[in-house]
Parts: structure tokens; C-alpha cells; sequence
């Protein structure tokens, strides 16, 4: 007589694949609302409260008042940089715009362009940062994106509201538009971006982790 032992049998479910690190998420899309919700605050207050700077600085050099349009463009960089997904910028961009747009406090350039605005803002941070891949959030690229959204919010603006500018005008207006990009939107969005980042309010995000373990 012969006993024979069959080979244990085991069932094993097929691995989950992993999540892609570009697909969205739904916490993605609830701090993605919420940083352009507040951004549009932000934008609320300064559509008022630039009004004295440039009111200063356009007679002083015309093309100066682009000094003024970096806490119009800081949304999107920022979105980008916490949530480090395509099409971050874009739409913490055009959600800041749209709390302007639909609030009009202080809103003399109407809702629909005011969206259009910030869509374009947010598509020239956005090119920046999908030059490099989605991979590089350091303070470089966050100014350069900071740039970014300054020059195509620049072009729009000087299509739309300055037509007919002479050379100068325009020379002054993007190169101070891109300054104010640079330090506001960029630089000063980078550390905002690291100052909460190390509060471990963004611990669910690779931003916040990687912050997180620098300290």
C-alpha cells in the first residue's frame, strides 16, 4: 500500500498594482480646492488693495505696475508644489480666479476674463513644471515657474489691456511682471510651501514626507 501526499495548495490574489503617482486623488482634489479657495482670498484683497501701489507707480515709469502682479499669480505654483500632480497648477489657478471671478469684490475686469486670466497664469506655471517632468520642486524651478505664470499673465494682460503699447511699456511691464513672479510667486511660495509643509499638515503628501524628513 502506497500513501500518497498531495502538494499543499495555495490560493494567493493577485497583487494590487500600485497607485500611479500622476493619478489624482481624492484628498488631492479636497487641499487642491482648499489652497485655491484661500488663494482667491488672497486675490479678493489685493484686487482692492493694489490700487494705491500702482496708482504710485505708473506714473513713476510706465510698465512698473507689473511689480504688482505676483500675489495674483502665486496659486498656482503653490498647488503645484504641495500636490505635485499634472494639472495642479492649473487648477488651483483657475479656482483662486473663480473666487474673484463670481465674488467680483473689487473686480473691475469682469468674471469671464478674469477666469480666462487665471487660466493662463496657471498654464504658464504649469509648462514649467512639466518641463521638468513633475519630478524637480526645488526653489529654482519654483521661481522659474513663478516666471512662468508671470509672462503668459504679462502677454495676456498686454493684449487685452495694454493694445498699442509702445516697446518701452512693453519691456518694463514683462521684466516687472517677471520679477514679481520670481520673488512673490516664486521664492515666497517655495518657503510658504516648506513652512507648512514642516507643520506636518501635508504628511499625506510626498511634499510634506520629504520636508518632514529633512528636519
Amino acid at each position: 500500500m502506497h500513501a500518497t501526499a498531495s502538494a499543499p495548495t495555495t490560493t494567493s490574489s493577485p497583487a494590487t498594482p500600485p497607485a500611479h503617482p500622476f493619478r489624482w486623488r481624492v484628498v488631492d482634489i479636497v487641499v487642491a480646492s482648499v489652497i485655491g479657495v484661500a488663494s482667491g482670498l488672497v486675490f479678493l484683497l489685493w484686487n482692492v488693495a493694489y490700487r494705491g501701489p500702482s496708482a504710485l507707480l505708473e506714473p513713476l515709469w510706465p510698465g512698473l505696475q507689473g511689480l504688482l502682479d505676483g500675489p495674483w499669480l502665486f496659486a498656482g505654483v503653490l498647488g503645484a508644489l504641495i500636490i505635485r500632480k499634472p494639472g495642479a497648477a492649473i487648477y488651483t489657478e483657475v479656482v483662486a480666479a473663480a473666487v474673484s471671478a463670481l465674488t467680483l469684490v473689487g473686480n473691475t475686469w469682469g468674471a469671464f476674463l478674469t477666469l480666462e486670466a487665471g487660466l493662463v497664469q496657471g498654464l504658464g506655471a504649469e509648462l514649467v513644471f512639466l518641463l521638468f517632468f513633475y519630478r524637480r520642486w526645488s526653489l529654482p524651478v519654483a521661481i522659474l515657474a513663478g516666471i512662468g505664470a508671470a509672462l503668459a499673465g504679462g502677454v495676456n494682460n498686454l493684449l487685452l489691456w495694454y493694445a498699442g503699447a509702445d516697446l518701452p511699456f512693453v519691456v518694463v511691464y514683462l521684466i516687472s511682471t517677471s520679477i514679481s513672479g520670481a520673488l512673490i510667486a516664486g521664492l515666497l511660495t517655495w518657503l510658504l510651501a516648506r513652512g507648512l509643509a514642516r507643520t506636518g499638515a501635508l504628511d499625506r503628501f510626498a511634499s510634506g514626507r520629504e520636508a518632514r524628513t529633512r528636519v
